[in-house]
């Protein structure tokens, strides 16, 4: 297996990390409808994890995770975070109080990476299109999951804000975000990963605001600007004026004087694929991975 490890040429990973250092530690109202969507499609999945992650939980969806716990209550759970940081927050807002009686039913949460190649399922809500290197992110994922594990993930697509993006060309200001990842690329990536049978699909949610003001602040809490060629500098009340100006005149679609603004998400499953073995005079293949490709049955999916 191969895997090219070119990353995004429009975000900036620099921008990135301080965003992984500073984002809100509570999940954005749309990433928990968005995790709500997508746990509508585990009813296809007639696996049943013995053991899964929750891949960046914190920003991910807290209601997804409580949700997720009820669906495979007797399955082990491991939730990872990308800093110390973002894992006690996670601690905090996950565990239950010792009073609560699922604290001693419940299996426990653990809140550390599994061994690799020992979860049954890997859940990442988000997550994939703020990644300065997604190749790696995926390889990262494959590498956690048992031989016939699965992935399901969610991110947003090359329509998300485009009206912002608009109006940021009109007015001739650099760009207003990076550029998304489609989802017929996502499915590729997923394949040059070892990952197989990807299932994609995509939706468009159309989100309305009253004001500019309280769309401005719905954004500041789902992200940030990571491209490189951005602003390079703060900007000041008059350019935010000027902002939320041309936004009241160009996004308002309907009679009812609400902005409008489109998000494109899209939603990934795929399996880990066993490992090919090419006959030559040296190969390798881990035990593990031997162990489930000669012992393991292939569950539905």
């Amino acid at each position: 297996m191969t895997t090219s490890h070119q990353r995004p040429p429009t975000l900036d990973p620099l921008a990135v990390g301080r965003w992984e250092r500073t984002a809100p530690l509570a999940s954005p109202w749309l990433h928990e409808e968005v995790a709500r969507r997508m746990m509508d499609r585990l009813q296809w999945i007639r696996l049943q994890p013995a053991s899964w992650i929750h891949w960046g939980a914190l920003r991910g969806g807290l209601e997804a995770q409580a949700q997720l716990a009820g669906r495979y209550p007797d399955s082990k759970c491991f939730v990872v975070e990308a800093s110390a940081e973002r894992t006690q927050e996670a601690i905090k807002k996950i565990v239950r109080p010792w009073w609560h009686p699922a604290r001693w039913t419940a299996p426990a949460v653990r809140f550390e990476a599994p061994a690799p190649g020992s979860a049954d399922m890997l859940w990442a809500n988000m997550a994939l299109h703020e990644s300065a290197d997604p190749q790696a992110l995926l390889a990262k994922w494959h590498q956690a999951l048992k031989v016939n594990g699965f992935v399901m993930f969610s991110s947003l697509g090359p329509d998300t804000a485009k009206e912002l993006r608009e109006v940021y060309a009109q007015l001739g200001w650099p760009p207003a975000g990076h550029e998304l990842t489609d989802m017929h690329d996502w499915g590729d990536m997923l394949v040059q990963t070892g990952f197989a049978e990807p299932v994609m699909d995509m939706e468009r949610i159309t989100l309305t605001y009253a004001t500019p003001q309280r769309l401005l602040q719905d954004l500041a809490e789902l992200g940030r600007n990571f491209h490189p060629a951005r602003f390079p500098a703060l900007r000041g009340k008059a350019w935010k004026a000027k902002l939320e100006d041309a936004l009241a005149r160009h996004l308002v679609k309907g009679d009812d004087g609400r902005l409008s603004l489109t998000f494109e998400v899209i939603y990934g499953h795929a399996l880990k694929a066993p490992p090919k073995i090419k006959v030559s005079a040296l190969s390798a293949v881990s035990v593990d991975d031997m162990r489930s490709m000669l012992h393991g049955q292939r569950p539905g999916a």
